[in-house]
């Protein structure tokens, strides 16, 4: 039987796990091709001293075929390998994690080699329990799992929890080539993750946000857009930052949100104010404002988009220059609270639609903090009993 090859955008794989799996992938140092493979529950791996990636890739399909074939298996169907930790984080990496963002690809590795390092790698994924949930909560907390080292907040392991009944949800409802499934169930389902009870998300508020918006052109203009856009749209740094001309129109009056910058990836388009629109005019005269041009460049390549250390630089500078003391949770992120807070009469499906959420539990639950004026009003409007 030809083996069923699979592409991803790092490696490429042939044959099928457990049975006659050949992985090819370059190395980081050299860039020469490597083809990796698995005899006798070892994972062996060589150097195809190359740097073809046609040629690995026809390698990788003769030695799958070669492993499939009664030479070397010495029957014509043997049981798969049992499928341990190591495995299951190899299938999900290879299938899954290309799919996301550098920032979610970067988190899903560094949790990846954290799990492997506390369960160890031959662990099998049915096998673990309620046992194990406890065990890396507490030493996770305590600082002696994780590449830092240092004690966490409920906030990051319920981070790494939620990571890891991912990939077993997943595996639960995937199948491999012979149609059989990678797990016969999530063993960890149903498992409380600890909560942060007091998270602390900040608000800003009107004065702070005026205080910033009177300093913002002294810091650089590419601030003062990108605060305008992020007050009157309510959208993240991350997907403003992003923006291009070709998502603007500007005689509509309408921006478009790309879904590979949205971190919900929900691509949408939205309503803009006066304010976005005198601001978008302002950017367009001093950056290069046609085609495909970022609406924010970065200052050393006016072709790439305005980095994200630098829009926290800037962040931080305003602040300094604005008389505003540093304050914990008090940065871009902020803005976008305020926008859910201001415009909180709205229906949240309108809402949700303005600001680019998928869930309004999401907005109720985190975003949306209403002010002592309002619950003051409130609770004045609230019908009274006549004598």
């Amino acid at each position: 039987m030809m083996a069923r090859t699979k592409r991803s955008r790092r490696s490429y794989g042939a044959g099928e796990w457990g049975r006659n799996r050949v992985r090819v992938f370059p190395d980081r140092k050299t860039g020469l091709y490597q083809m990796e493979w698995r005899e006798n529950g070892r994972r062996l791996t060589r150097s195809l001293g190359h740097r073809d990636w046609a040629r690995a890739k026809r390698q990788a399909d003769e030695a799958a075929a070669d492993f499939a074939g009664p030479k070397m298996n010495g029957k014509k169907d043997t049981e798969p390998e049992p499928l341990t930790l190591e495995t299951l984080f190899e299938i999900y990496g290879e299938e899954v994690t290309p799919t996301k963002g550098v920032k979610s690809w970067q988190r899903d590795r560094s949790a990846m080699a954290m799990f492997l390092d506390f369960f160890g790698r031959d662990r099998r994924p049915e096998t673990l329990s309620r046992r194990d949930w406890d065990r890396f909560i507490r030493e996770r907390r305590a600082g002696t799992v994780g590449p830092s080292g240092k004690p966490v907040g409920n906030r990051m392991v319920e981070h790494d929890l939620t990571f890891l009944v991912a990939v077993l949800n997943w595996a639960a409802r995937s199948r491999d080539d012979r149609g059989r499934l990678l797990l016969d169930r999530n063993p960890l389902k149903g498992l409380r993750k600890p909560t942060e009870k007091n998270p602390n998300r900040v608000v800003l508020t009107d004065d702070e946000y005026r205080a910033l918006l009177g300093v913002s052109r002294r810091v650089n203009w590419r601030f003062h857009v990108a605060l305008v856009l992020a007050h009157e749209t309510g959208h993240r740094i991350g997907a403003i930052r992003q923006l291009r001309w070709t998502d603007i129109d500007l005689e509509g009056r309408t921006i478009r949100w790309r879904a590979e910058h949205e971190k919900t990836g929900y691509e949408h388009s939205t309503p803009v104010t006066d304010e976005v629109v005198a601001a978008l005019e302002e950017a367009r005269s001093l950056g290069a404002g046609t085609g495909d041009a970022p609406v924010l460049p970065a200052a050393e390549d006016a072709s790439r988009c305005m980095g994200r250390a630098w829009a926290y630089r800037l962040w931080c500078r305003a602040q300094t220059l604005a008389g505003l003391e540093p304050k914990r949770g008090r940065s871009w992120h902020s803005l976008r609270r305020k926008f859910a807070s201001d415009l909180m009469e709205l229906p949240l499906k309108v809402l949700c639609e303005l600001g680019g959420w998928k869930n309004a539990h999401t907005v109720l639950r985190c975003y949306q903090r209403p002010d002592a004026g309002r619950l003051r009003t409130a609770l004045e409007s609230r019908p009274r009993a006549r004598p």
